[in-house]
């Protein structure tokens, strides 16, 4: 999720937790830095592109090594504000804002370590896109109201956030429900297998909603919204580059790209070099982790290094393509 999301988040959980036993203000200073701190495994270069992208969200997100962070972390807070007191608590509010933003990550569609070092597969449910201002708002007005109110009500207003943001998450899975019993009663292929069908939110909402399924050859992508009224999915059918994933499989970067996206990648060449792309972030023929292997014969004796080759949407059409599609119409991108 976004940094704003993280930070109001975790200052929301603490402000919640702490209650009356601290001043507002330190519970939301030290929670939106609890919500922070995992992501700044994104400052680190790991020196190449694919991996910068499948090492983020690992270890500064286990549930099991931000649980080690949680004691020394509380405390040392409740020293440097003179509450040894309450230890206990300052522990309980700050593990909750640092495992909370993994929890909330694992809700996107990007990929969560969750459960290292025990296992570094990415859990991902896909049913909030990374920025969703109708979960973020909440958040951020209970958190504004906290400090800029009294304490009662100041309190109240941030726990209101808190509970109608956890509600907006509980709606965004049962919204995701509804679209995948949508797309699968108009599949682009018959006895399409479950594993072969990535449903995602369209930016900033959970009424459209963005499908694409995955044969050996190609990608199928498709748009669904819940106000379509039983209107079939319109798919459009892409090659995948099957011919160029069989000889570069074995390369240890193809294969971080294809487990980490779930087998949801494509393969392409262009001016001599070859391309690997994942399908889940971005639509066609647009996406946010594209890339440059460099040419095959580079990869194939493993002294290449990716770059990244961002490819971003016109937002003058795409922004009001999504405003009207979101509410049912048909209309085309």
């Amino acid at each position: 999720m976004d940094s704003v999301s993280q930070l109001v988040l975790g200052a929301a959980v603490v402000i919640s937790t702490m209650g009356r036993r601290t001043a507002l203000w330190k519970a939301a200073l030290w929670g939106g830095i609890a919500g922070t701190l995992p992501d700044l495994d994104a400052l680190i270069n790991h020196g190449d592109a694919i991996l910068n992208m499948v090492l983020h969200r690992s270890e500064s997100h286990s549930l099991f090594y931000l649980t080690a962070l949680s004691l020394p972390l509380a405390w040392a807070v409740s020293r440097l504000h003179g509450e040894p007191h309450l230890l206990t608590r300052w522990w309980l509010a700050l593990w909750l804002a640092l495992i909370t933003h993994p929890l909330l990550d694992w809700m996107t569609v990007y990929g969560t370590q969750l459960l290292l070092p025990f296992t570094n597969f990415p859990y991902a449910v896909g049913s909030v896109f990374i920025i969703d201002p109708l979960y973020t708002v909440p958040l951020l007005v209970g958190v504004l109201a906290a400090l800029l109110l009294r304490r009662g009500r100041g309190l109240a207003w941030a726990r209101t956030g808190l509970g109608v943001s956890t509600v907006y998450l509980a709606w965004s899975v049962v919204a995701q429900h509804q679209a995948v019993n949508q797309i699968m009663a108009s599949p682009p292929e018959p006895n399409l297998a479950p594993h072969q069908l990535l449903v995602t939110p369209a930016p900033f909402n959970t009424l459209l909603w963005r499908a694409v399924a995955v044969t050996p050859t190609h990608y199928y992508e498709g748009y669904t919204s819940l106000l379509d009224d039983g209107r079939p999915v319109r798919w459009t059918q892409h090659a995948r580059g099957a011919d160029l994933y069989t000889p570069h499989q074995a390369s240890p970067l193809v294969d971080r790209v294809a487990r980490f996206s779930h087998g949801f990648f494509k393969m392409s060449e262009a001016g001599g070099e070859v391309f690997i792309t994942d399908l889940r972030m971005g639509n066609e023929p647009t996406y946010t982790f594209h890339f440059n292997l460099g040419p095959a014969a580079q990869i194939a004796a493993g002294q290449h290094i990716t770059t990244q080759q961002w490819q971003r949407p016109d937002l003058a059409t795409a922004l009001p393509w999504l405003w009207q599609r979101m509410w049912g119409r048909d209309v085309t991108l």
